[in-house]
């Protein structure tokens, strides 16, 4: 959580994020992931994922290029969301993913519309709203009695 913390402060108040902490947070989440699958459930849900993940940049790289007519990374996409887009596909179990995903996506959209009006703001922190979504969606799973988020 400290790190998705880190992720969020950086991006959030200057649109950059030090390389360092996608390793850390790959590493984390994957070791979490670890101690509640075994390891060909672990292999098969990342690659899954992943999969999922790069068909969906894919798209938007495709809408990008060819429908808006812009370069796609680090002008319409941040290499930061893409890196923490994978750095999720890592963590969860592949049905936990794609809700995270989804929703983590959802909320960012809803956030940076105050943020647009407050802060005049035109880029979204994608990767720092979805850490911050990261961080409540883990918190609520430590409470007694929440459903486990690698329940299959």
């Amino acid at each position: 959580m400290v790190g998705c913390g880190v992720l969020a402060f950086q991006d959030i108040k200057d649109r950059e994020v030090s390389w360092v902490l996608f390793p850390l947070l790959s590493i984390t989440l994957t070791m979490l992931h670890f101690q509640n699958m075994d390891w060909p459930t672990l292999g098969v849900s990342i690659l899954i994922n992943i999969i999922t993940v790069s068909f969906v940049v894919f798209l938007l790289w495709l809408i990008t290029r060819f429908v808006f007519h812009k370069v796609f990374l680090n002008v319409s996409f941040g290499l930061g969301d893409l890196l923490y887009f994978y750095v999720l596909a890592l963590g969860f179990p592949t049905v936990t993913f794609i809700y995270l995903f989804v929703g983590a996506v959802g909320f960012a959209l809803l956030a940076f519309l105050p943020m647009k009006l407050f802060l005049k703001s035109d880029t979204v922190p994608l990767a720092g709203l979805m850490g911050i979504f990261l961080i409540a969606v883990l918190t609520i799973s430590l409470f007694p009695g929440s459903p486990s988020l690698y329940a299959m």
